[in-house]
């Protein structure tokens, strides 16, 4: 039996679905995986905004495409460049067990005053200068290995990268802090990989499922969709098995909302309510 893996083609995605291809042989001996790189609109486009190219979504579109078309069986990503809100005819048949959720400063063991930060992200962004106004948040895009080099190229004091990707590709020594959750709330599903099928076809994965990690992940993005719903500043979920730690902010750190609690409907709510 032959599966059809999608993935972006940069060297982290395709790290990953590496990963996901042992896990099925594994499961399943007989089975023949193929890897299926897929070029997304955030991979063509390396210059712009996420925002301008279609914020969420834009590592996913083009994969979740050729999924829906019958040229792959199976998507993988990483859960938190998925929309927040589900797909016509699609599920998420697994989610591999979740790894280091927290966001990594490269470059600095810590946050000084007047620091250079790259970043893309503008949750990243808010948190960041909500912690130390006096940041400078310098935009950056492109792959890890270009985000790393570019530190370099353009003297920046520090770069902010997810800690699961660098620990991937074996990068961990670039990493001088991770920051606590509580401090830099994570992007919902931050640090799991999630397999994407067609609906009907979960029994493709479901052998790799880890129940806690589809828990947590689908808490945070129910979160984030109820919210999206109603608001488009920066937002971030995490739960760290206990409840859930949500956000909204002012991309200028202005104004941070933080709420807490179990029930991901009713932490959107609170959050909504509380918008200046």
């Amino acid at each position: 039996m032959l599966i059809r893996l999608g993935s972006r083609g940069s060297r982290l995605a395709l790290t990953q679905a590496a990963v996901v291809a042992d896990a099925l042989r594994s499961a399943s001996p007989e089975v023949d995986v193929a890897l299926v790189p897929i070029t997304t609109a955030g991979d063509r486009d390396r210059s712009r905004p996420f925002g301008e190219i279609g914020s969420r979504g834009v590592f996913v579109k083009e994969i979740e495409e050729a999924l829906l078309s019958g040229g792959v069986d199976v998507a993988v990503h990483s859960a938190k460049d998925m929309t927040s809100s589900a797909v016509d005819g699609l599920a998420v048949g697994a989610y591999l067990p979740r790894e280091d959720p927290r966001d990594a400063l490269c470059g600095a063991d810590g946050i000084r005053s007047e620091m250079r930060i790259g970043t893309a992200s503008a949750r990243r962004r808010a948190q960041l200068l909500g912690l130390d106004p006096t940041l400078r948040i310098e935009p950056l895009r492109g792959n890890v290995d270009t985000r790393l080099r570019k530190r370099n190229e353009r003297g920046l004091d520090a770069v902010v990268l997810a800690a699961a990707g660098l620990d991937r590709l074996g990068l961990a020594d670039e990493i001088g802090y991770r920051f606590d959750p509580e401090e830099l709330v994570p992007e919902a599903g931050q640090g799991a990989l999630a397999l994407q099928v067609r609906e009907g076809a979960q029994e493709l994965v479901a052998a790799l499922d880890d129940p806690e990690t589809r828990r947590r992940v689908e808490a945070e993005r129910t979160c984030v969709s109820r919210i999206g719903a109603g608001c488009l500043a920066p937002v971030a979920a995490h739960h760290d098995g206990e409840a859930l730690t949500a956000l909204i902010a002012a991309e200028d750190g202005s104004w941070i909302q933080r709420r807490r609690g179990v029930d991901p409907e009713a932490v959107a709510a609170e959050l909504l309510a509380a918008v200046p």
